[in-house]
């Protein structure tokens, strides 16, 4: 029988929650590297450059790969010959008390997403607990763990159906896919359950994606199971679809399709889907009793030496003397280099300011955006000689209710954002002759870098979600909706799963 301390567990937990916040799986960064030399879409390989950027970046300056640093999953499996040193903490507890001590560390602070009261009031618990825990009870006498931070903007795509037994799950994945949009931050990795009940089947879902990328191993040998050969036909369907990297069109959509599946009952077919993003994180760990997890650093000469160079064509533009004439002159596919100052704000900050324009108090005092870009962000804190943590753009297509009344009612000139806007949206940017900017979601710290001061100027109580003011410098961004309402998202992937189509059809 072994005895683990339970401050091996907390310490263990904290210390994997700081390492997957800065540390990509090197499986991950290979996969994305194989993505790069692959990829023939020139905004589709920018976009993965700028991601692997980021991944050596964030490993060598120790600082989160992404502002959403997540909410916690955690899968305990305890052997049933384990015994605790003490009692007084349950595990869902010791998950929680290493979830909060790694979010609260003052060297490299994470960003606490978490909010109680789901269905209410939504207050922020501060800490990021509590954390997601599936607890088995296993053979042995160790505790394995698997650890992961899943962002929202993916976890928000997640995808449940409960098809008729001789249905196809490669077709629905296919046909989904496409309706998933890029808020999830592609490339990365469908996690999909398939059996058992509903709640089964998305366990099993998320906990595929805690596996290691080996598509291109798998391919290599062969296929021998039900779920290799599904595997395969999926990876297969998907990346023909040409949504790519970021949604811009491209070869490589996912690096790595997970199965995992249970005995169902005989009139049912339940089938979940979880995508991971370009920030996936997760790492295992087990204890035996002699110790907490001794995690190894990853050697920063395995990450890829890549290189993301602005082209001739690029537009550099001065923010503070920008009017909304000078925005109807960008064009889709265009990159722009950004300088000067913006202003932020996500659906809690747009919620409460449309909440004060139609009672008539109008915009919070020192809060004008008249000629101003808003950025969808929620920054991670500041740390030593930063102007603001890690600050990727969030999912665009959450703020599409809003951009009516923000268009109309407050002069902004346009939007910051990561994927796409909705077609109603689209005709609003079109109609207000204004346009949609996209950052490259996944690559967190490295716009960060662009960003030379910061300060909150209003609803400083909705934390991450403040209103603040950026002064960039070169802030790197492509016009992925033009003030014609000609649409990156849209015509990026048509373009690219027409060429797939082609390359195809001259490989028979």
């Amino acid at each position: 029988m072994s005895t683990i301390r339970q401050q091996d567990f907390i310490d263990s937990i904290e210390d994997a929650l700081q390492y997957i916040s800065f540390y990509h799986p090197l499986d991950f960064v290979q996969a994305l590297e194989k993505a790069y030399n692959k990829e023939q879409s020139k905004a589709a390989k920018d976009a993965i450059a700028q991601i692997l950027i980021n991944s050596r970046m964030s490993a060598e300056g120790k600082r989160p790969l992404c502002q959403d640093t997540g909410i916690i999953t955690c899968f305990v499996k305890v052997g049933m010959d384990v015994k605790w040193d003490k009692t007084d903490l349950t595990v869902q507890q010791m998950v929680d008390e290493g979830t909060r001590r790694a979010y609260l560390n003052p060297d490299n602070p994470l960003r606490a997403s978490i909010v109680a009261d789901p269905a209410g009031t939504r207050k922020n618990t501060k800490d990021n607990t509590p954390s997601v825990v599936h607890i088995d009870l296993v053979a042995g006498g160790e505790v394995e763990v698997m650890v992961a931070a899943k962002g929202g903007g993916s976890e928000n795509k997640s995808k449940m159906v409960m098809l008729n037994p001789s249905d196809d799950v490669a077709a629905w994945v296919e046909k989904t896919l496409p309706t998933m949009g890029a808020g999830w931050c592609p490339p990365g990795m469908l996690g999909i359950g398939i059996g058992g009940t509903a709640e089964k089947a998305a366990v099993m879902a998320k906990e595929s994606l805690m596996d290691p990328v080996d598509i291109h191993e798998l391919m290599e040998r062969g296929a021998e199971t039900t779920e290799e050969k599904l595997r395969l036909e999926i990876f297969e369907r998907a990346n023909k679809l040409g949504i790519g990297a970021q949604g811009l069109g491209g070869l490589t959509t996912v690096v790595d399709i997970k199965i995992k599946t249970a005995p169902t009952h005989a009139a049912s077919k339940p089938v979940v889907m979880i995508p991971n993003c370009a920030a996936t994180r997760h790492v295992h760990f087990t204890l035996d009793g002699s110790g907490p997890a001794d995690l190894k650093a990853p050697k920063l000469e395995d990450w890829p030496q890549v290189t993301f160079e602005v082209g001739e064509g690029t537009r550099r533009v001065d923010l503070n003397t920008l009017t909304k004439a000078d925005v109807q002159e960008w064009k889709m596919g265009e990159t722009v280099l950004l300088s000067g100052t913006i202003l932020t704000g996500r659906d809690a900050a747009h919620k409460r300011l449309q909440d004060m324009i139609n009672s008539g108090e109008g915009l919070p005092e020192g809060v004008d955006f008249d000629n101003k870009f808003i950025y969808y962000v929620g920054p991670v804190d500041a740390v030593g000689d930063e102007a603001v943590g890690p600050a990727g753009p969030t999912t665009a297509t959450r703020m599409d209710k809003f951009t009516d009344m923000m268009l109309e009612k407050t002069g902004i000139v346009g939007m910051i954002g990561k994927a796409e806007r909705g077609p109603a949206t689209v005709e609003s940017i079109k109609e207000h002759k204004s346009v949609y900017l996209m950052a490259v979601g996944g690559a967190a710290y490295l716009v960060s870098k662009a960003i030379k001061k910061a300060r909150v100027v209003a609803f400083e109580d909705l934390g991450m979600e403040a209103i603040y003011e950026f002064e960039v410098e070169d802030m790197p961004v492509t016009v992925a909706v033009d003030s014609e309402g000609a649409n990156a998202h849209t015509q990026g992937p048509a373009i690219w799963k027409a060429k797939i189509e082609e390359l195809d059809g001259k490989l028979k």
